[in-house]
């Protein structure tokens, strides 16, 4: 490369960030672009600084390392190599997926196979959208590998910002092609690009009941259910909506909602 190799780094921690920064800038023709205290500063600042690389905490609250790729643009993801404490899921994914990882605390060697191993990754056409499937594969491999916790927020896109939606105050999610749609019960809408059985492993399934193939909804919300002919329903929500219920789900609600 000509120009110097540019660099966002995204960690929690001001003295891990620092560190991250210093080792950056000892190596010539390398820059830190720009710095990032969590997942969603981490988001604007690679959509506006357009880095070659970015440097992710894994562990950042609310918004993880994954979480950030998965809220980017394919467009606009850079080369990415994950930053974490040892955790032998991640590693294994990442070693599986060929992602690049740097582990707590990183080293001068360390930081300088990425660096090099990034600049020659950037010499290749197509290695963006290689790597979004490597990055896509390793985070689903880890967050099966790690069974997370039921999520309790939803991080979203609405225009430059990222906002987390509590899931008590969403009333169904419906896929729509690859897209999810994701309702609350004040009939605000968002939409987000995530697999719908993936997210439906990480929400409560005492909070939230399949109503067909593509959609779910929040079990408190729904009002009523209208029976269809063919021995489907109509399931009615509190904020008015009204979605159908497949035969198959049907008779696994009659026995888990309308019995006494």
């Amino acid at each position: 490369m000509t120009r110097p190799l540019r660099l966002v780094i995204a960690d929690d921690e001001r003295p891990a960030r620092a560190l991250l920064a210093d080792l950056v800038r000892s190596f010539p023709d390398t820059e830190v672009a720009g710095e990032a205290a969590t997942g969603p500063e981490a988001v604007r600042a690679i959509e506006r600084l357009a880095p070659d690389l970015a440097l992710l905490d894994l562990a950042m609250p609310e918004i993880d390392g994954i979480g950030v790729v998965r809220l980017l643009p394919s467009d606009a993801t850079p080369l990415v190599a994950f930053v974490t404490a040892y955790d032998e899921y991640a590693v294994k994914a990442f070693e599986v997926n060929a992602i690049d990882y740097l582990l707590k605390p990183v080293s001068v060697e360390r930081m300088r196979e990425t660096l090099d191993r990034a600049r020659e990754r950037l010499l290749h056409s197509g290695w963006r959208g290689e790597q979004r499937r490597q990055l896509v594969a390793a985070g689903a491999q880890y967050e099966a590998a790690m069974r997370p916790a039921y999520l309790e927020r939803i991080p979203v896109r609405r225009r430059e910002e990222v906002i987390l939606v509590p899931v008590e105050q969403i009333a169904c999610i419906v896929a729509e092609g690859e897209l999810l749609r994701i309702t609350t019960l004040r009939n605000e809408t968002h939409v987000i690009s995530y697999r719908f059985r993936d997210l439906e492993a990480r929400l409560d399934p005492a909070r939230f009941v399949r109503l067909s193939r593509g959609a779910l909804a929040n079990v408190q919300v729904i009002s009523r259910f209208s029976p269809m002919p063919g021995g489907s329903y109509l399931a009615i929500l509190t904020n008015k909506q009204e979605l159908p219920v497949s035969r198959s789900q049907a008779r696994l609600l009659r026995h888990r909602l309308l019995r006494l």
